[in-house]
């Protein structure tokens, strides 16, 4: 293909706008959905569409992730934005036949609202999506990501036109410093300072990488936004390489996001293809080639030293700063790293200003943040919300709040780098100062909300275990620190606790905080001292009273029925697998310690409250024997 002036980039984008949302069926087929059928339903569809004769009237997009990951395959009609959740290949004949030839709603697949359980047809109307405001995540659901035109047809690399063909190195890092973009991968470094100091060194090569490993347990971000939009990644890429002077760049991806590295390497393809990447963009005289490095899925390579590492061949463990890589990165030369949704912020701010993007969030915490809603709530998936707005509207309002009969425990918010926010700061803003203040971090997303289920002795267990296992073994802070420490939650979770434990974790967690090398041991001991500080008495309990109030961890827990609560409806006898509950219908149950297996089963089930949880002598089997 020809190469693209301006001229023809504007022709693209009056060409398609027009026909964007016509008779169009935007099925999600990010890996969420995929994972759950899309690609059957998209066949089904077709077929059914086919065989109705509907298929020039109507055409099955797959889009990106559409962010409501727990209720999906979801599916889109445009332009009316109807929305069609929790679909199978089965569906596909019934919602042809009533909606697109009868004109009737297939009410079995609309949203349920869940306080008034009214059917819910409309995007628009549905909490989880409109009390969200999009800028990362503005083209999900709406274009096919492999179609390039569909990118430029909503604005797509019109910032890159612009500077590139009116703005010098200099206009562009002032107007992202303008606009206080924080690095959105964990450290919230401001972006605009880090090209500034990256343009301030003089060598004949530099280099431009975007960080898409996203190692976080239950994070999703990045992965959405690849699979989604992937020439917003590219595109950012190339307004910050002509900022800093980089001819080169990496985008580093796991090799466990297959999608996204297809996607992304078709983007590439059809920008070279368009004259969008390598020599003379769009007129310029600006060269930029983009590449693909997949990683291994090794969580330090989050780390951006250990990142260049492992791009230049080498094992993937952190190196002491300074120099940083804004001096010295890739191959010693000069290298800028930002992040996926870094970079996905980068194009809107160059079209319509810092102050526009200033003008969303709060005076420090500028912009929008994406996070992975997961958890406990009713509702979870991508979310993108302002900054300043509070947890409670986050987690009641588009989360849905709790499943019935549960209430909101804490929040985990930054993954295995992060720490627990208890329900006593549901009314804190979510800025990255707020969160901080609380011994957590905003970090790269990841929000898992938590109800009186969980148990935050185990919790904390969890993700110091992660980052045990993941850390590169280079310091032995790092190495060492985190293992003697996750020994001692082993022991307190495991009813070998003693006192003096939680002193010793809080020493040692300052010490590894304090001495490890980068930022995996400097933040590993945050799930660890935040659940200390907030929830003191279930780390008490587990050490002196050998009981674990969730009931998780299995050697200090008894589960046994409150005789006056139970009702005799046989819930739990049903749910128990291995028969340790007995009773009659109608008549109070009890359980057969010698049976009961701490599953949790007869718990869950029951909906009076009858199932309690109690420390584990609080019965011997020799009671059961009657």
């Amino acid at each position: 293909m020809e190469r693209l002036t301006i001229d023809a980039l504007h022709a693209i984008k009056e060409n398609y706008r027009s026909r964007l949302n016509e008779g169009r069926v935007m099925l999600c087929g990010g890996t969420g959905c995929i994972a759950g059928g899309s690609l059957k339903i998209k066949d089904s569809l077709e077929a059914s569409l086919k065989e109705k004769n509907l298929t020039d009237k109507y055409k099955i997009i797959l889009t990106g992730c559409n962010g409501f990951c727990a209720n999906g395959p979801l599916l889109v009609v445009q332009p009316e934005g109807i929305f069609y959740e929790k679909l199978k290949p089965a569906d596909a004949p019934q919602l042809v036949e009533e909606h697109f030839i009868g004109g009737r709603l297939l009410e079995k697949n609309l949203y349920k609202d869940i306080k008034t359980r009214a059917a819910v047809a409309e995007l628009k109307d549905i909490p989880f999506f409109n009390l969200q405001m999009l800028g990362a995540l503005k083209n999900r659901g709406i274009i096919d990501p492999e179609n390039i035109e569909e990118y430029i047809a909503v604005d797509g690399y019109f910032g890159a036109a612009k500077a590139l063909l009116e703005m010098t190195p200099a206009e562009i890092i002032k107007e992202v410093r303008g606009s206080v973009l924080r690095g959105r991968g964990g450290a919230g470094f401001i972006t605009g300072l880090k090209w500034e100091l990256c343009s301030q060194v003089k060598a004949e090569d530099k280099y431009i990488l975007c960080n898409g490993d996203e190692g976080d347990p239950g994070a999703f971000m990045d992965r959405s936004i690849m699979e989604a939009d992937p020439h917003v990644v590219l595109e950012g890429m190339i307004i910050a390489a002509k900022a800093i002077g980089a001819h080169q760049g990496y985008i580093y991806v796991r090799a466990e996001y297959p999608l996204a590295v297809r996607r992304l390497r078709k983007a590439i393809d059809q920008a070279v293809e368009y004259g969008l990447l390598g020599q003379n963009i769009l007129g310029s005289g600006f060269n930029l080639d983009l590449d693909i490095y997949p990683g291994a899925g090794a969580f330090v390579c989050g780390e951006e030293t250990a990142l260049m590492r492992s791009i230049e061949g080498r094992r993937g463990s952190p190196i002491p700063r300074p120099p940083f890589p804004a001096q010295k990165g890739l191959w010693e030369k000069p290298t800028v790293l930002n992040n996926v949704e870094t970079f996905a912020n980068v194009p809107s701010i160059i079209i319509n200003g810092a102050d526009w993007f200033k003008s969303r969030g709060t005076e420090k915490s500028t912009g929008t943040k994406v996070f992975a809603l997961t958890g406990a709530a009713r509702n979870t998936g991508l979310i993108e919300i302002p900054f300043g707005i509070s947890l409670r509207t986050i987690i009641e309002d588009i989360g849905g709040g709790m499943n019935r009969g549960r209430t909101f425990k804490a929040l985990q918010l930054g993954g295995p780098s992060g720490g627990c926010i208890p329900a006593d700061y549901l009314d804190l803003p979510v800025t990255y100062e707020d969160i901080m203040k609380t011994g957590a971090i905003v970090g790269s997303g990841g929000m898992v909300v938590m109800d009186d289920n969980n148990c935050m002795v185990n919790l904390a267990r969890f993700f110091l275990e992660f980052s045990a296992h993941e850390s590169c073994g280079k310091c032995t802070p790092c190495r060492v620190g985190t293992k003697v420490m996750l020994n001692r939650l082993l022991d307190i979770t495991e009813g070998r606790g003693k006192e003096g434990d939680i002193e010793l974790l809080e020493d040692l967690a300052d010490d590894i905080k304090t001495a490890s090398l980068c930022g995996l041991g400097q933040t590993a001991p945050n799930p660890v001292l935040t659940t200390i500080k907030y929830f003191r008495a279930e780390y008490e309990a587990h050490i002196k009273n050998k009981w674990c109030f969730a009931g998780v961890c299995k050697t200090l827990s008894t589960f046994y029925v409150d005789e006056k609560a139970c009702t005799g409806c046989t819930a739990c006898a049903r749910a128990c697998q291995v028969e340790a509950v007995v009773g009659e219908k109608k008549k109070p149950h009890s359980i057969n310690q010698d049976k009961c297996v701490q599953c949790r089963s007869c718990y869950i089930a029951c909906k009076f409250g009858a199932v309690k949880i109690g420390p584990a002598e609080m019965f011997s089997p020799k009671e059961f024997a009657r």
